[in-house]
């Protein structure tokens, strides 16, 4: 009996386990996110534009201001989410929204959820 108790009890926290992950991952249209750090100055799993884009359209060349940006998902394909700024201006002054591959992003850092 005792056996029996320890085994249900065990199988019950590795069954629901996976299931917590799962709910971490979710992401819905509309959830605010904030731009993290990334290491180097380098986003790879937020993509921005190089810097020469940036340039050529006007826009200001700098990776340094984006970390505590707030960005809100206005749209998900995939695990790729199109993010916008949550104070309506323009990333970089030039580019109205950004694309993000959101589960290595959050697994990076690059973005935080809030």
């Amino acid at each position: 009996m005792k056996c029996f108790r320890i085994l249900s009890i065990f199988l019950i926290l590795i069954i629901s386990t996976p299931v917590n992950a799962q709910e971490d991952d979710q992401i819905s249209v509309g959830e605010t996110l904030e731009i993290g750090t990334s290491k180097n100055f380098q986003y790879s799993d937020v993509r921005f534009p190089k810097l020469n884009f940036i340039a050529k359209r006007g826009g200001r060349a700098s990776y340094d201001q984006l970390a505590g940006v707030k960005v809100v998902v206005s749209e998900i394909k995939n695990s790729t989410v199109i993010l916008k700024r949550k104070d309506g201006k323009k990333f970089f002054g030039s580019f109205p929204e950004i694309k993000a591959n959101y589960s290595d992003a959050i697994a990076s850092g690059e973005l935080l959820k809030k």
